[in-house]
């Protein structure tokens, strides 16, 4: 892959603009890259905020950035800012620029999409600080079936001074409602494509994007699903032969803090920044989509992506329910021309960082969105036993540890409903949750390095303004015996396994570094050109990991079938205790509609010593996350199954209707008798 990756490198940025350029901004830069903001602060009084109400449409505009709304919808029709009319695509319908939406279904159901449109407007602050402007659509019976049942109030927020403009959602399912099942929900912006053509999502993917009519017929060819394409005749040739799929620039949300583009004429930059993910679904490793072709700016709260419909929240007849989403942050900057716009990035993550310290916000009006004074803090130190590692208790050094609603060990990945609250613990284990929204929660804690899920069942009670001191917590990670082989790194991913080179006809060229190179297009189909005929076999003690345990356990390719696959893995025992019980620790990163068969030391065995049935819908293969929803396996293995000497485990994966269906593995570790 590194020779690859130099290769890809030199080949692909030798332009006379790189697709992928690296910058360097001038001494001095930095102070006048938000442009007008910052030079009206730093050489006159910025003007106070106005509100301006029209039949049709609301407009709110401090001097900086004026932000058009329809009235009642609450559509973002335009955003003016430094010279641009209107950042937004014009040639775009006003109701498909810059929008709330979602995406949900009656139980049992078709799914409907549905563009959130006002139907009542309302001023909740007016003062030359800062406006905040309501669009409510409330729910009656009479649009049962139509809309989903829900009160939403979209809140739009501008402040003196500032270069953006904040959102929020408050959405209620009243008790005595129907039921319904959601999807998703998010904020949509369109920006223009004459405008936007360089997208930044983090510091190694950020690149000359192609443009919208390059998905079209007749520029691309559509690859193995309707996402990805290859670019066969792109406006911009330097293009010619990319490959470009959404699913490339997803994020973790521990991670996705900060996204959007660039123009370079004028040097202006588009923004979304998310400062909490307290109100997004599935906790810290939780994949979302960010910015894409179109040139599209999303701010995801809710998705089944990456976890498919275990995701999805189903809400009963007589179920209230009430969740604020956001306040997010629209952020535009701007730099002086002459100046290098690619700096515009480094400044939007300045800003980021600026937003997270001044999380919970003050200004918001709504009663639903408490403050930091209203609320509370839960602090303690995590640490492991494991006494087949250390006598001693374990400090539990970057154990992500957080707050979220009541359940069970793991459910979290999947809690969609309420709020969480994570942290990464210090060196010696230390961890302190603040700004905790009033609730009930359990503690929940993994812990890079072991395997499993703590959980807590005692109801954490926050209210407001709390202390609360939890003390010494320590987790015993399952375990039955000593170690007597490992393969992998439990971490919950697969990426220190064999991830092979992309085809080179289908390459995207930002993602050519080691630590994207998951992300490339096709990378199951290269597991029936490594093993045309017969599986991977994985002898302990003589096989590396990183170079002979391919990352996805998928079908192979058969002419025009898929077949399923079976991997061994060889291991020498002596002294056998047959009158013990082994076990078989197996960390699964990702599944998606497989299945796992363990045998042992019989291949051809009918019945599988353990089988897991039908699991996952993470889609994770397809969508280039190297995980999805951690699962746990911990298999009973007699003793008297193993012989002296030569052992081998079967690991089949046997359903094979289409390329994508497979595991992908985590860690597996072989454990004596105790």
């Amino acid at each position: 892959m590194k020779k690859l990756a130099g290769r890809l490198l030199h080949r692909f940025t030798n332009h006379g603009t790189a697709l992928n350029a690296g910058h360097h901004c001038s001494q001095g830069t930095d102070q006048g890259i938000s442009g007008l903001n910052n030079r009206k602060d730093l050489n006159m009084p910025s003007q106070g905020v106005h509100l301006h109400i029209h039949d049709r449409y609301v407009v709110m505009d401090n001097g900086i950035l004026q932000v058009t709304l329809s009235n009642p919808g609450g559509i973002i029709t335009g955003i003016k800012y430094n010279g641009i009319d209107n950042v937004l695509e014009v040639r775009n319908k006003e109701t498909n620029r810059g929008y709330w939406d979602l995406h949900w279904n009656e139980p049992g159901g078709k799914g409907i999409f549905d563009v959130i449109s006002g139907v009542t407007f309302r001023v909740i602050v007016e003062t030359e600080e800062l406006v905040e402007i309501s669009f409510v659509r409330t729910w009656d019976p009479s649009l049962e079936g139509k809309y989903i049942p829900l009160n939403i109030d979209k809140r739009f927020i501008m402040l003196r001074g500032s270069s953006g403009v904040y959102s929020y959602g408050i959405y209620e399912h009243l008790k005595d409602w129907p039921g319904f099942e959601l999807g998703e929900t998010r904020i949509a912006f369109k920006l223009r494509k004459d405008k936007f053509q360089y997208m930044a999502v983090a510091d190694d993917r950020k690149r000359i994007m192609p443009f919208p009519d390059d998905l079209c017929k007749g520029r691309c060819q559509t690859l193995d699903y309707q996402e990805a394409s290859l670019l066969t005749a792109p406006c911009d040739p330097r293009l010619q032969g990319e490959v470009d799929d959404k699913y490339q620039y997803s994020c973790e949300n521990k991670d996705l803090r900060v996204h959007g583009w660039i123009s370079f004429d004028p040097p202006v930059g588009f923004w979304q920044i998310t400062p909490s993910n307290e109100f997004r679904s599935g906790g810290p490793l939780k994949q979302n989509l960010t910015s894409h072709v179109g040139p599209t700016t999303l701010a995801v709260f809710h998705s089944t992506h990456y976890a498919g419909k275990t995701m999805m929240p189903r809400f009963e007849h007589g179920e209230p329910w009430k969740k604020v989403y956001g306040p997010v942050f629209i952020y535009l900057n701007s730099t002086a021309n002459g100046d290098d716009p690619l700096c515009l990035w480094d400044d939007a993550k300045i800003k980021m960082m600026a937003e997270v310290e001044s999380w919970p916000y003050s200004f918001v009006a709504s009663d639903d969105y408490p403050k930091s004074e209203e609320r509370g803090t839960a602090r303690g130190r995590l640490l492991i036993r494991d006494r087949f590692i250390n006598s001693d208790l374990i400090s539990a050094g970057g154990a992500y540890v957080g707050l979220a609603p009541p359940g069970d060990s793991g459910s979290w990945q999947i809690e969609c409903k309420g709020y969480q609250f994570w942290v990464v613990a210090d060196e010696a284990g230390h961890f302190s949750i603040g700004n905790v929204r009033p609730g009930e929660y359990n503690l929940y804690a993994w812990v890079p390095g072991f395997i499993g899920d703590y959980h807590n069942g005692t109801i954490v009670t926050v209210t407001s303004g709390c202390m609360i001191e939890m003390g010494d917590i320590v987790y015993e990670p399952p375990r039955d015996g000593p170690t007597l082989w490992e393969i992998g790194i439990p971490d919950r991913k697969a990426s220190e396994f064999f991830i092979p080179d992309p085809d080179l006809t289908l390459v995207n060229r930002v993602l050519v570094h080691d630590q994207d190179r998951f992300r490339q297009y096709g990378l199951w189909k290269r597991y029936t050109d490594l093993y045309p005929n017969d599986d991977l076999v994985y002898t302990v003690g003589v096989s590396d990991y990183r170079r002979d345990w391919f990352f996805a356990h998928v079908p192979r390719k058969k002419r025009d079938v898929h077949e399923g696959t079976t991997w061994q893995i060889r291991f020498n025992l002596e002294n056998i205790n047959q009158k013990a019980n082994y076990k078989l620790q197996v960390a699964i990163a990702s599944a998606t509609l497989a299945e796992l068969q363990i045998r042992v030391n019989d291949a051809g065995a009918i019945r599988p010593l353990f089988t897991t049935g039908l699991i996952g819908r993470d889609n994770s293969i397809a969508r280039h996350g190297i995980h999805g929803v951690y699962m746990l396996y911990a298999v009973n293995i007699p003793g008297n199954r193993l012989v002296q000497g030569d052992n081998t485990i079967f690991l089949k994966q046997p359903r094979c209707n289409g390329p994508f269906q497979g595991i992908m593995y985590d860690y597996i570790r072989l454990e004596g008798p105790p």
